[in-house]
């Protein structure tokens, strides 16, 4: 939308960044408008603040705050792609600012990595809310546009319907995907059409089972809007896959949908449960043709809207396109390929993912942590579940100094407010 400055503000003596409207008509001054009315609702730590809407003779300027870091588009570029851990943290704080704007009414509709600014601490703030939209906003731009950049567009709003919620949703999981490889999860060498085409035709991008933020693809770039989790489960995971020694663990929620009826019994292995600068917007307008590619910390602007539903206007995502038994099922395994990765990198983390009950039937943390501070890695190699008794079945490989250990596990589980917690082994 214009360029941007790092200017000072001789009131409040305070740095702030002003971005210059290179187009300053009417569509473009309301555009800038909503983006500072939207963020000063969103108003939360994790997304950058706009202080001020200015009027200069024949310029506008949008007023905000000064982040003093990279994109984290320039971070996965620059530094190399992300550890997991360091991803999830980063993504969490981007998951817990669109969980309070969604909250709010308001759906951001180009999230991506060049839209996170990261502070050399690790803060993360969400930029760009030009082309966001609320509940009560009219539409302000042409019609028969496609707006947002195209690699992390959702397959819905890439075939042209109204960005919800859960398209946000998708667009943060892209987003993860780029953070943990280096790359975009689509990459038509800045064909736009061709990206859009890859996004409504091809299966979504996936990571390596064995990667912490698996589950996460799978649940966030899902291609019907439905079967996607809430961007609050979003947050939940990415806190528990992020958390530093001594945090206090949050499990991630991963609710199960009401099971139909009992699946087929096949006894295979489980273990044991562990879990672990401002960028400018890039829009694609295609009724008039214009192209962009998302690079590390730049874009180009041209606007156009589709009407956007929020949460409130949209039916609560469900799973229910798919059988409940097989999501509850997914959700029990995504819990037990957590509760592996915890158990193997921080003891404390994975011992609260047990009841009170069954910390105390095996034998105090110390006995707890004598086992899994034995083990070098513990891979899940099989995997059933019982969705209507809670329980889980796998086979694991343990690493250790002496080699591979397989063992088969099965597991009670019990189901809280916050996900699940392990109550039983045999």
């Amino acid at each position: 939308m214009g360029a941007v400055w790092l200017a000072r503000d001789e009131v409040l003596h305070r740095e702030v960044a002003v971005k210059r409207l290179r187009h300053a008509d009417d569509l473009t001054v309301e555009r800038a408008a909503r983006e500072a009315r939207l963020a000063a609702a969103a108003n939360h730590p994790h997304v950058v603040a706009v202080f001020d809407l200015v009027e200069d003779a024949e310029d506008r300027w949008l007023v905000m705050e000064h982040v003093d870091g990279r994109t984290l588009a320039a971070v996965a570029a620059e530094d190399g792609p992300l550890p997991a851990d360091r991803a999830a943290r980063l993504l969490a704080q981007a998951a817990e600012a669109l969980t309070a704007a969604h909250a709010g009414g308001i759906v951001h509709r180009d999230v991506k990595p060049s839209n996170m600014l990261v502070t050399a601490d690790d803060v993360l703030k969400l930029s760009d809310f030009g082309i966001a939209r609320a509940l009560d906003d009219a539409t302000i731009t042409r019609t028969g546009m496609v707006t947002g950049s195209p690699a992390y567009l959702s397959p819905e709003v890439a075939r042209g319907q109204r960005a919800t919620a859960a398209s946000d949703v998708w667009s943060l999981g892209a987003s993860a995907f780029h953070a943990v490889t280096g790359r975009p999860p689509y990459d038509a060498d800045g064909n736009a059409v061709a990206t859009l085409y890859q996004v409504v035709h091809e299966e979504p991008p996936r990571l390596p089972e064995h990667h912490p933020l698996a589950p996460l693809l799978r649940h966030t770039m899902a291609t019907e809007p439905g079967d996607r989790w809430t961007m609050a489960e979003v947050h939940r995971f990415l806190s528990a896959v992020g958390r530093e020694p001594g945090d206090t663990l949050v499990a991630p929620a991963v609710p199960p949908a009401a099971p139909a009826s009992p699946p087929s019994r096949r006894r295979l292995p489980v273990l044991p449960v562990a879990l672990g600068a401002l960028a400018l917007l890039l829009a694609l307008a295609w009724a008039v043709g214009q192209r962009g590619d998302d690079t590390a910390g730049e874009g180009t602007a041209a606007a156009s809207e589709t009407p956007s539903a929020t949460p409130e206007e949209s039916p609560t995502p469900s799973r229910t396109e798919e059988p409940a038994d097989e999501a509850t099922v997914a959700g029990m395994r995504d819990f037990v390929t957590t509760y592996l990765q915890t158990a193997t990198s921080d003891r404390r983390a994975s011992w609260e993912m047990l009841t009170p009950a069954f910390q105390r039937a095996s034998g105090g943390f110390g006995q707890y942590q004598q086992f899994w501070r034995a083990q070098d890695s513990a891979t899940l190699r099989s995997f059933d579940a019982d969705p209507d008794a809670l329980e889980v079945s796998y086979v694991v490989r343990y690493q250790r100094d002496g080699g591979p250990v397989d063992d088969s596990v099965v597991l009670g589980l019990v189901l809280t407010d916050d996900g699940y917690l392990i109550d039983s082994e045999r």
